[in-house]
């Protein structure tokens, strides 16, 4: 079977960016579910005590807030998840094209080196920021069905605002040495486990695309691998960024703080809160992902030509 065409870097982009949107727009309620549950200083808890699992706390969320409450901080991550996707394809495509001997042969384990430094790049341009803004969002506990009761925060641009007025733009990039690591693992676990897969079923089946479901399919098992390793790095790095820091500790000195408060207070089994809400937020996510992007590049390559002739009779 003949290697398929490298993807050019605008292909990534908008097959990226698009993949990114629905990701957002599917999936954001599992996300608002799983931040609760991390900052919550005791297990949540039903009238009855007993303990609360990601789909009853997913509940209490809708009977004291509204449904829209599992979408706060929507507007933030849509505006930092298209361009999110389209840095991490186009970025991994980058890398890996460096990883190349003269002789033409690929380094080994290139896909996991490409995808752990797509994730580091990420991270520092987008998602730490990001990240910052939907977590105090979320974390806000107010009914969006009362318009008398007015947050903090109103919505993505003006939590951006407020956080930058009151503890200054550094605060947005507050826990980006954490949020680094937590997305180069994710992507250094993601793309090897992706491609992986995708080559042995189109070996397995002699086909160059894969149907849609395939794609989901193991996007979703790629999309689990990370959050099963990485949830105490999340965990920690979501207490940081929620919270403000008045006494100007450092990013080491805040996360010696955080730490030892979770070990003191909760428990090492804190450091795996949220990890199953997790993981069916980001592994569906990935299926999403993968099977948009995969869709869009083809249909986008499918159809170079025609944008060639359109643009040149322009």
């Amino acid at each position: 079977m003949a290697a398929r065409e490298k993807k050019s870097p605008l292909t990534n982009l908008i097959a990226g960016g698009t993949a990114g949107f629905m990701e957002a727009l599917i999936c954001h309620p599992l996300d608002t579910i799983k931040v609760r549950m991390q900052l919550a200083k005791n297990v949540p808890r039903n009238a009855a005590g007993a303990n609360l699992s990601f789909v009853g706390v997913g509940l209490k969320i809708v009977q004291k807030e509204s449904p829209l409450a599992l979408y706060k901080g929507l507007g933030a991550v849509t505006a930092g998840i298209v361009p999110k996707m389209a840095i991490r394809f186009t970025t991994f495509q980058f890398y890996k094209d460096l990883m190349i001997s003269k002789d033409g042969t690929p380094w080994k384990l290139n896909n996991l080196w490409a995808g752990l430094l797509a994730g580091v790049t990420e991270a520092v341009l987008v998602v730490t920021p990001m990240d910052v803004v939907k977590i105090r969002l979320q974390a806000q506990r107010h009914s969006m069905a009362d318009p008398l009761d007015i947050p903090k925060y109103r919505n993505a641009a003006h939590c951006a605002y407020t956080v930058i007025r009151e503890e200054g733009f550094g605060a947005l990039y507050r826990g980006v040495g954490l949020t680094s690591l937590r997305q180069a693992s994710n992507q250094a676990a993601n793309f090897p486990t992706y491609h992986f897969l995708k080559g042995y079923l189109q070996r397995a089946q002699d086909i160059k695309d894969l149907p849609g479901y395939q794609s989901a399919i193991i996007g979703c098992i790629s999309g689990a691998m990370g959050p099963l390793v990485n949830n105490p790095i999340d965990i920690v790095k979501t207490r940081i960024q929620k919270t403000p820091n008045p006494e100007g500790l450092s990013g080491w000195a805040r996360f010696k703080d955080v730490n030892g408060s979770i070990l003191k207070n909760e428990g090492w089994r804190a450091f795996y809160k949220g990890v199953t809400p997790r993981v069916l937020r980001v592994a569906p996510g990935q299926a999403v992902t993968f099977a948009v992007y995969e869709r869009v590049s083809s249909w986008l390559d499918s159809n170079s030509d025609t944008f060639k002739l359109t643009a040149a009779a322009k």
